[in-house]
């Protein structure tokens, strides 16, 4: 019969005529969540640019067809046909009408409106919704929905000792709270709201983190 393993040995597999010590499990070794990045990690990320399909494609398709059209009215008539209808009949008319018609100033302006908003669609970025995130990596881009930054701040309000509702409306630039607490002080409410809510825009990661805005009130006595 074996006897017992000698001490210091117990968790030793015998292997060859000997024991194979093995080194117990190290507890620095187990997983640590990574801490939240701070102002001063990773590098700025801009905005997340929409790529605006729809818009794009209908004024491509409008300046493709009025360009093919007119191309084609130009070369039927270097090929000695007669210019189409509709073009004689624009310059006719054009030629004997005022250009302050009021028919005329409304599709200028019409016209104008049209190329403001395309303008104003090819030099903003859109997508105002997904708020970017701080790029730890340049090979990475993240961002949030600014709905579901919202309500993991309110989450954050709600567990805050006293508050009874809360609603948070999450900007680009500011964070507004509204809540009602219906005991402890207001001022002892609002502190705690303010050290909670500032420990989570920091841990939301956000690329440039929002000014925050509270107001705290009691419930309104039902009559």
């Amino acid at each position: 019969m074996r006897g017992p393993a000698p001490e210091g040995r117990a968790g030793g597999t015998e292997r060859g005529g000997g024991v194979e010590e093995r080194d117990p499990p190290d507890p620095a070794t187990r997983y640590e969540p990574r801490p939240t990045l701070s102002d001063d990690d990773g590098e700025r990320a801009g905005r997340f640019w929409s790529t605006r399909r729809i818009p794009a494609a209908l004024a491509a398709l409008v300046v493709l067809g009025a360009a093919g059209l007119l191309l084609y009215d130009v070369a039927a008539v270097r090929a000695g046909q007669h210019a189409m209808y509709w073009r004689r009949a624009l310059a006719a008319q054009l030629a004997r009408q005022p250009l302050d018609e009021p028919w005329v100033l409304v599709a200028a302006g019409v016209a104008m409106a049209l190329g403001l908003w395309l303008l104003a669609l090819a030099l903003t970025p859109g997508l105002r919704g997904l708020l970017p995130m701080r790029r730890h990596s340049p090979l990475v881009r993240a961002g949030i929905d600014r709905d579901a930054a919202a309500l993991t701040l309110r989450d954050r309000a709600m567990e805050v000792s006293g508050v009874q509702s809360a609603r948070v409306r999450m900007g680009r630039s500011k964070v507004r709270l509204r809540a009602v607490s219906h005991f402890r002080e207001l001022d002892e409410v609002r502190d705690d709201l303010d050290t909670a809510l500032r420990a989570g825009i920091r841990e939301l990661g956000l690329d440039r983190a929002p000014a925050l805005t509270m107001r705290v009130r009691r419930p309104v006595k039902k009559r």
